[in-house]
């Protein structure tokens, strides 16, 4: 899985250990790694003096390697090799510095896989790591990161997700993954964070798969400072799944069952399929009304791909299965009136855009960015359809 190319780019140029070859240093010790493309990685290793499982920390995007620290400090002191790792571009790492998510976004999915294996690499080189039972844990952006390492690392046995989002590949790891168990935790105040955090677990099929849901916590790491029993739970986390973990994790039987998040969405992009998936979306909800079968911003994503493919009623389907799972949205209006936009259906087009700015003034979770998209959409919309303004 670790190519030589990455291996020879490794360079450490600033932790220093005694003769013996142990250092047991909980306070951190700086390291300097060399990135596939030589750019200058900072990170910092907690060395616990014997041998033990190693785990990587990965920080959310508005921080950096620093606010895993106490953590990590406190691993050490439990036998864990940790190590915290800056992003490029951000902390004390070299690489370009970017304005906005989008402008980033290249960068994220081209360099930080590459970055965030060579410091792997490092990890698992050190005296006393054992090399089959690493964990990862990932705040925020580090999420995404954390599942897609145990992607590409089957030595990840086990990973703890803080506040964040999945990709589809990260999605797709944990469905394939039955015998690796996921702690994930996020908070009510912390915007739509907690459904689509439950909705990625739905992917596990793990038994031992855990979400904590706080609700004032903040985000990402922060929510430590909130709820100081988070950091002690993670802690509790890595000792029971990590340090004893399988070599090999166990593959999922040959008559295991898909979750019913898995069920859900394998019928929705089947052709013809979404019919199926409202049946599910019903039994579930009568079942488990707080199971989260979609996130809103995925079913909006989803719809509107639809949309573009000229499939305009099964995007309708898709919409209206989203304002019912979250009426109080005006987001989930207003795609919904697109949809009967391009059908045809001008009146129910005007009755969902009128509703979609109604929907504006209560919808306390929108950025202001967002709020103004929905509002131009809306107004545009209803302009159109009245012939005047709104």
């Amino acid at each position: 899985m670790r190519s030589a190319a990455v291996l020879s780019v490794l360079a450490v140029v600033s932790l220093s250990a005694p003769a013996s070859g142990w250092s047991q240093t909980p306070a951190g010790a700086p390291v300097t790694l060399k990135a596939p493309d030589g750019v200058s990685l900072k990170a910092t290793y907690f060395s616990p003096g014997r041998p033990g499982p190693g785990i990587m920390l990965l920080h959310q995007c508005n921080r950096d390697r620093t606010s895993w620290t106490a953590l990590a400090t406190e691993a050490a002191a439990r036998g864990f090799h940790v190590l915290t790792l800056d992003y490029r571009g951000f902390g004390e790492s070299g690489g370009e510095q970017f304005g906005s998510y989008q402008e980033q976004q290249p960068v994220v999915a081209g360099k930080w896989p590459g970055d965030i294996d060579a410091a792997f690499t490092w990890l698992i080189q050190q005296e006393g790591v054992d090399r089959n039972r690493i964990g990862a844990a990932g705040a925020s952006c580090g999420v995404n990161q954390s599942l897609l390492l145990a992607r590409r690392h089957p030595e990840v046995k086990t990973v703890v997700l803080l506040s964040g989002g999945a990709t589809p590949e990260a999605r797709e790891h944990l469905r394939q993954s039955p015998g690796m168990p996921v702690l994930a935790a996020a908070s009510l105040d912390d915007g739509s964070i907690v459904s689509g955090m439950r909705w990625i677990l739905g992917w596990s099929r793990n038994d031992r798969t855990t979400f904590l849901e706080f609700q004032a916590a903040g985000h990402g790491t922060d929510m430590f400072e909130v709820e100081p029993e988070l950091k002690h739970k993670i802690l509790g986390w890595f000792d029971a799944n990590l340090r004893h973990a399988p070599a090999a994790l166990p593959a999922a039987p040959a008559d295991s069952e898909p979750t019913v998040v898995e069920k859900f969405w394998t019928a929705l992009t089947k052709p013809g399929g979404v019919d199926r998936a409202r049946q599910i979306y019903e039994d579930s909800k009568r079942r488990d009304p707080g199971l989260v079968l979609f996130p809103e911003t995925e079913a909006n994503t989803y719809g509107y791909q639809l949309l573009q493919s000229g499939s305009v009623n099964e995007a309708i389907a898709v919409f209206a299965l989203n304002v019912d799972a979250y009426p109080k949205s005006a987001n989930t209006y207003d795609s919904l009136s697109d949809a009967h936009l391009a059908a045809g259906n001008r009146d129910e087009a005007l009755r969902l855009a009128e509703k979609a700015l109604a929907m504006l003034e209560q919808d306390t979770r929108l950025s202001e960015e967002l709020r103004s998209a929905i509002m131009d959409s809306a107004e545009k919309k209803i302009k159109e359809l009245r012939g005047k303004e709104p």
